[in-house]
């Protein structure tokens, strides 16, 4: 049958942007703004999406990832009985919800920090935090020094290899799971967190909840490091984001299919996009605005877990700055999407109910078919039957020769419900411009 997991197809969301939460987080007053959030589900159920990655989500100072409480929801979003009243709405949608988990840094309001603050080498949090040391002051004006993620001292790093510090996260999750019944966590900066941690974090995770799902924002290295039975059940898919609009930019599915192919050794579902709250969009990324249609067929046609960023089904465009992520984090008013809606939207939905419905694409063996810069077909593999993929990224219709792994004599093209003739163990189909096919074969 599969976990929840492998069959998901996720809507994330930012909510500090989403719901045009102010900035900084000086307000002594909760703003309700989960109502907001619950308007939202519906659209999620109508893009097919049945899991919503949510986050940040608890009581910060400013963008969400310095974080001042793990037990409170942000006032500046709501308070926890709104929270809790999310995610049982959105498990009564057929939605599972999965949260930030913020564990490599706090913010500098965050109680242990301000301890240190107030008692330097008296404090029992002294070694919470990675690299303090009294010694020197920090650029911040404290009368101590303190490793800080990236540079940033505003988020000071927690030492995970203290005892005491892993134990409080571990309680944190349990808190989460028993107070809002999340289903999963996504791991901030998992790829420089302890790998001894995440290993404790599974083991222990594992007994809270069935079926709690460990995924990790991991951007470089060698993914099957943190996927794997002892660690992480998935990691963001940065390596197949990149190949799937840089393949189409220049013409080469060599570099997607190449991608996949690599990829295929983790065994693992990865969590797969094209865009995210970090990342430039998709439509603003693409030469070429009618590539959006192959790019999202391939997303939620490849080996993976396919997401969906808020906006993203519109089109929407947006670049980050130097200065600022504003653009990618737009706060937009689900009451207002019928002025968004758009042909790509209706794509979108058409490309979840297809995933939902056909097993062979959440986790049915992938075969390449057929590859050239401009075209490429595959296999996903099924009991007896099979899906094939073909896409076009040229800007002139292509005829394409595809080969069929199995013996059959029709095609059914699920995205538009024709029949098609397999002759001689072929499909022979043409493609429009920057379109592609999906084609349901049953084993005769």
């Amino acid at each position: 049958m599969g976990t929840w997991y492998e069959k998901g197809i996720f809507y994330h969301m930012y909510p500090l942007g989403l719901t045009g939460a102010p900035k900084h987080n000086d307000q002594t007053e909760v703003t309700d703004r989960m109502k907001e959030l619950e308007e939202w589900i519906p659209h999620m159920r109508s893009l097919g999406c049945n899991s919503l990655y949510i986050g940040p989500l608890f009581e910060s100072s400013t963008h969400g990832y310095d974080t001042r409480d793990y037990k409170l929801v942000d006032r500046r979003l709501g308070d926890n009985d709104g929270f809790r009243h999310f995610v049982k709405a959105c498990h009564e949608a057929g939605i599972r919800v999965v949260v930030d988990g913020v564990f490599n840094h706090t913010g500098r309001e965050f109680f242990a920090f301000q301890d240190i603050q107030k008692n330097r080498e008296n404090s029992p949090y002294r070694d919470w935090y990675r690299g303090v040391n009294f010694g020197w002051g920090s650029p911040m004006g404290d009368s101590f020094g303190y490793e800080a993620w990236q540079g940033h001292y505003e988020l000071p790093c927690l030492n995970l290899w203290n005892p005491e510090v892993k134990q409080y996260l571990f309680d944190v999750i349990r808190f989460w799971i028993d107070e809002f019944d999340i289903d999963g966590i996504r791991l901030d900066c998992a790829n420089v967190l302890d790998f001894n941690f995440m290993k404790e974090m599974r083991a222990q995770t594992a007994t809270m909840k069935p079926d709690f799902w460990l995924m990790g924002e991991v951007i470089h290295g060698e993914y099957s490091r943190w996927v794997n039975p002892e660690m992480l059940h998935s990691v963001t898919n940065y390596e197949l984001h990149k190949g799937l609009y840089s393949g189409h930019n220049d013409h080469n599915y060599f570099e997607i299919a190449h991608t996949v192919r690599r990829l295929e050794q983790v065994g693992y579902q990865l969590y797969t996009f094209v865009d995210n709250h970090d990342e430039d969009r998709l439509a603003s990324k693409l030469r070429n605005p009618e590539h959006l249609y192959s790019v999202y067929t391939l997303l939620y046609t490849l080996p993976g877990i396919p997401s969906i960023y808020y906006g993203s089904e519109w089109g929407m465009e947006g670049r980050r700055t130097r200065e600022s992520d504003d653009m990618l984090r737009p706060c937009i008013r689900i009451t207002d999407e019928a002025s968004y809606h758009t042909d790509l939207t209706d794509y979108i939905s058409r490309l979840g109910q297809i995933h939902e419905e056909q097993p062979e694409l959440h986790m049915g063996r992938y075969q390449e078919l057929t590859l050239t810069n401009r075209q490429y077909s595959f296999a996903r593999h099924g009991d007896h039957s099979c899906v094939i993929i073909a896409v076009n990224n040229d800007e002139n219709p292509a005829s394409m020769d595809i080969p069929v792994p199995l013996h059959a004599s029709t095609a059914e093209n699920l995205l538009d419900h024709t029949e098609i003739q397999i002759q001689n163990g072929r499909i022979h189909i043409t493609l429009q411009a920057g379109r592609g096919a999906i084609l349901k074969i049953r084993e005769e």
